[in-house]
């Protein structure tokens, strides 16, 4: 199937199920508030490399993850009842990017997708009250976090880091804990990765994910910091 182009100057994504089948559906276009959130609401997202054009893709199989049906070990556990590592929200969202740019990761080109206009592009997202992070402290210092896009009942999980051990699964666990709080259906997990697999994420048919997501894209949106309305 052919790779779409999109006009600059109207925001309209192709049919999601048209994908070519790594993905790729369209060329194009910018990351502006209004193009992004219309995106993640069809279940497509940005991806590409610093000095490219905008590449934006529809994967099948995609990877989501219920929250009530999230696994986490007896160790992790533990650890995360003994309070080993600090936990905010919404606290220091543009450094958590930055880091998940940066941090090196086992078999993985680095931080190249995360460029200075997504950095801008989901800051932005931020402001506007549509796009979180949860952080892990330790001594005062970021050990690790996530960020992500929240639409309707739906979070989108951008990418996390940690500098400390596991300090990324504490912040992928209290983001369970919260979107059940808030009754969210699911995690979208984009890529099948056997990492988010053994954290009880799943594969699933890109149909199937697409009823999912429009069924969740319909309901109120919880907008604003979510800092002050989850007690941790």
């Amino acid at each position: 199937m052919p790779v779409f182009h999109l006009p600059e100057d109207e925001i309209i994504f192709p049919n999601p199920e048209l994908a070519e089948p790594e993905g790729l559906l369209a060329v194009g276009g910018d990351l502006s508030p209004l193009r992004l959130l219309t995106a993640y609401s069809l279940g497509i997202f940005p991806w590409y490399n610093e000095g490219g054009p905008v590449l934006w893709w529809s994967l099948d199989p995609r990877l989501i993850c219920i929250p009530g049906e999230a696994t986490f070990s007896k160790s992790l556990l533990k650890r995360i009842h003994r309070k080993e590592y600090e936990i905010k929200i919404d606290t220091d969202f543009r450094q958590v990017m930055e880091l998940c740019a940066c941090t090196p990761r086992l078999n993985q080109v680095q931080g190249t997708w995360i460029t200075d206009d997504v950095l801008d592009a989901y800051c932005k997202l931020h402001e506007l009250g549509f796009a979180h992070s949860f952080e892990t402290y330790k001594d005062g210092k970021l050990a690790g976090g996530l960020y992500g896009l929240s639409i309707g009942k739906m979070f989108s999980g951008e990418s996390m880091f940690h500098l400390e051990t596991d300090a990324s699964k504490f912040a992928f666990y209290y983001l369970v804990q919260a979107l059940k709080m808030l009754e969210f259906d699911f995690i979208d997990c984009q890529q099948v990765t056997n990492h988010l697999q053994t954290l009880g994420a799943k594969p699933v048919e890109r149909k199937t994910f697409l009823k999912m997501l429009g069924k969740s894209v319909k309901k109120e949106t919880v907008r604003g910091s979510w800092s002050e309305l989850l007690p941790l």
